[in-house]
Order: structure tokens, then sequence, then C-alpha cells
């Protein structure tokens, strides 16, 4: 019985999304990262889904706010309370029992963010806490070999930052960071669909348009669906059809922002090294690196194989979850300080 009260808890808590990994049951929340505030008294209102659908429907007393901006801890205090409400969900009735965590955070990370998450994460009732970079345990949830002598490939795309490395004997050889991810995305269809159809639409429609129809890369049968939106002109509903076209044009730079950044990580890659990587192939994790076609646009770009792992958008949260049951195993890649 004793053993069952050591919880440790693996945690990517990410700008869209936090996922909760316990040992032995795997993944058991994935909720969005969003909290609700009351605006009269500064109290928490709800945290994750319930707090998500109130995103642009909420009274002037209520704020939804995501607490993390850019992979990085924006509202310290928030991210305390959110914090708080996952690791007691997690850890269920036995609230006096004090988890071990570990959080992934992003590679472009500051020591002094790095700090705020320790803090933020004892605050919220960690006995111990750990951050690890996502890029590493985004391989060791996308199964892998992160410790053998060759070179491999990760691009882990999330709400708030692509993160890239290359990967050898454990540690990381060449890596870059990039704040770009899904919430720019959902931004740059915002401000295309006003600009181009006069239309305003919330950044939950503008979500759901890229997951329904969005593209990487130009399509030969473009898809396409019926968006609801305020006219920008007239200030009343209007309804209008909108194509994958679109949506790939709006995401455009912030893409090619991407591409760049990977392009960098394999010039500075050793020639060694490089050469396991063309071999192996690149592996793509984190939620928007789901969005149809991705793997193929890295893989035009790069003239490298490409490939999508499977559940992608729960690698990070799974590789930290086994980073925490082998800490041993990988103490070099852990960050305590």
């Amino acid at each position: 019985m004793a053993a069952f009260f050591q919880k440790k808890i693996g945690i990517d808590l990410g700008t869209t999304t936090v996922l909760v990994y316990v040992p032995k049951r795997g993944i058991i929340i994935q909720e969005p990262s969003v909290v609700a505030i009351s605006t009269v008294d500064k109290k928490v209102l709800a945290v994750g889904k319930e707090a998500k659908d109130m995103l642009g429907r909420t009274p002037d007393t209520i704020v939804a706010r995501r607490p993390l901006k850019d992979g990085v801890i924006a509202d310290y205090r928030i991210t305390e309370a959110m914090l708080r409400y996952f690791i007691n969900k997690a850890v269920g009735g036995f609230r006096f029992f004090r988890p071990e965590v570990m959080v992934a955070v992003p590679g472009g990370i500051t020591s002094t963010e790095r700090r705020a998450v320790i803090d933020a994460t004892r605050a919220a009732g960690a006995r111990e806490a750990y951050v690890i970079k996502e890029p590493i345990v985004a391989a060791i949830g996308a199964n892998i070999p992160i410790g053998s002598p060759s070179g491999h490939m990760i691009i882990d795309v999330g709400g708030g930052t692509a993160e890239m490395a290359v990967i050898s004997l454990g540690g990381i050889v060449a890596s870059e960071s990039v704040r770009i991810g899904g919430v720019k995305f959902d931004m740059a269809i915002q401000e295309y669909i006003r600009r181009k159809y006069g239309l305003a639409v919330g950044e939950r429609t503008a979500e759901d348009i890229k997951i329904q129809i969005g593209s990487a890369i130009f399509l030969e049968d473009k898809l396409s669906m019926e968006v609801k939106g305020r006219d920008m002109i007239t200030g009343l509903p209007k309804i209008i059809e909108v194509t994958s076209d679109d949506v790939t044009t709006a995401i455009q730079d912030h893409l090619e922002g991407i591409i760049s950044t990977i392009k960098e990580v394999l010039h500075k890659t050793p020639p060694e090294l490089s050469a396991d990587v063309m071999d192996k192939g690149i592996t793509l994790s984190g939620g928007s690196s789901q969005l149809r076609n991705f793997d193929q646009l890295v893989a035009q770009a790069t003239g490298v194989p490409t490939y999508l792992a499977d559940d992608a958008q729960q690698c990070v949260a799974k590789g930290t979850g086994i980073a925490l049951e082998n800490l041993e195993a990988y103490k070099r890649s852990i960050f305590t300080n």
C-alpha cells in the first residue's frame, strides 16, 4: 500500500491543453489550459473544459483566460490555481499525499521561467517538482530510443511553441524553439477571414476551421465549410463559406517560420548525426503537428522523410510519465534547479 502513496504525476503544461499522466494508469486528464476568474473578487470559478466553454461567452464580471503564453507562465497566480486543480484531480481523495510532479517545459525556456514553473508546481501541492525539456520527453513518448548513440530528430508543435531537436545519447545536440504554434495559426485564420470576408469569428470558430479543413499545403481537392460570424459592416450575424485554401494562405507565414527553424537545426547538426536523421527520418509530435499534410510540407522543405508519431498530442505527457518512472535513467536529461 505504501508504494501506492508514492504518487508520481507527469504534466504536459501546454499553452492550449494540459495533459496529466499517472504511471500504470496512463493519461488520465486531457483538458484545455483555460481558467475562468471573477473580476469582482478575483476568485477562480472554473478550470479546464468548463472554463473553455466560457471563452468568448462570459459577462463582464467573468474572464476566461489562458495563464500560459507561448509555452511559458504569463500569469503566475492563475497557473498555480490551474496546477492545483489538475494535481488534486489526479491524486483524487488522497489530498494529504503530496505527489512528485514532473512538468515538461519548452526547450527555449529561460532559467527564470523554469524557476517559476517549479515554484508554481510546489505551491500547488507537489512534494518535489522537476522540469524536463519538451523535445526530450516528446521523443521518449514517441518511442524513440534517445539513449542510443545515433541521431534522432523530433519536432513537437504545440499550442504555443514549436520545439525541434536532434537527440543523441540522451541529450540534445542541436535544438531551437520558436514561439509559433496552434494559437498563432488560429489568430492568423481569424485575421484572414476578417480581411477577406469582412467577418469577425471567435477563436473557437477559428480552431474549428483549422481542424475541419486546414492543410499545410494547398489541396487539389479543396475542402470547404460554412462559417458563422458577425458581419464587420452591418454588425449582424452572417454565414460564409471558407475553403482549405483560405486556411493554407492564412497560416503560410507561420509555417515558413517553423520550416526555417527546422533548417537551422539541421544546419547545426554534426555530419554523422545528420546522416542518421536522413536514414531514420524526422518524427513529428504535438497537437498542432496533426494539421493535414504537415508531415508532407516538412519532408518537401527538408528532403528528409517525415512521420507523424502515434498519438502525437499525447507524446509529451507520456514521455514525462515514463521519465518520472525511470528517474535514475533520465537524470542527465532533467533540470532540477
